[in-house]
C-alpha cells in the first residue's frame, strides 16, 4: 500500500498567514490526514473515496463558525490552499476524481 509523502507541508499559505488561527488550520489538516489514512489502506473504489472527501469537506464546512468567532474565515487563500492539498493527494494516489468533485460539498 502506498504511503503519502511524510515531508509534505499541508496548508502552507494558511499557516504562514496570521489571519488564520493555527489551531483551526490544524483541524483542517487533521481532516486531510484522515482522508490520507483512508487512502493508505489501499481503497480504490472511487465512490468510497468520494464519500470520504465529502465527509472531510462537510467537516471543514462545520468549522466556518469557529473561524468567524476567531475573526477569520475560510476565504480565497484558504480555499486555494485546501484545494492545492487535495490536488496533491489525488495525484499522489493516482485518483481520477476532479478537485471540484472532490470538494463538491463545500460551502466556502
Amino acid at each position: 500500500m502506498k504511503k503519502f509523502d511524510a515531508a509534505y507541508e499541508f496548508l502552507k499559505e494558511m499557516y504562514s498567514d496570521g489571519y488564520f488561527p493555527d489551531f483551526l488550520v490544524d483541524k483542517i489538516k487533521a481532516e486531510l490526514e484522515n482522508v490520507i489514512a483512508f487512502l493508505e489502506t489501499g481503497v480504490t473504489d472511487e465512490g468510497q473515496i468520494q464519500e470520504k472527501f465529502d465527509a472531510m469537506t462537510i467537516a471543514i464546512n462545520d468549522l466556518q463558525e469557529e473561524f468567524e468567532e476567531n475573526d477569520s474565515e475560510i476565504e480565497t487563500v484558504a480555499r486555494d490552499s485546501i484545494a492545492a492539498d487535495v490536488i496533491e493527494i489525488l495525484n499522489w494516489f493516482d485518483i481520477d476524481i476532479d478537485v471540484e468533485d472532490a470538494l463538491g460539498e463545500r460551502d466556502w
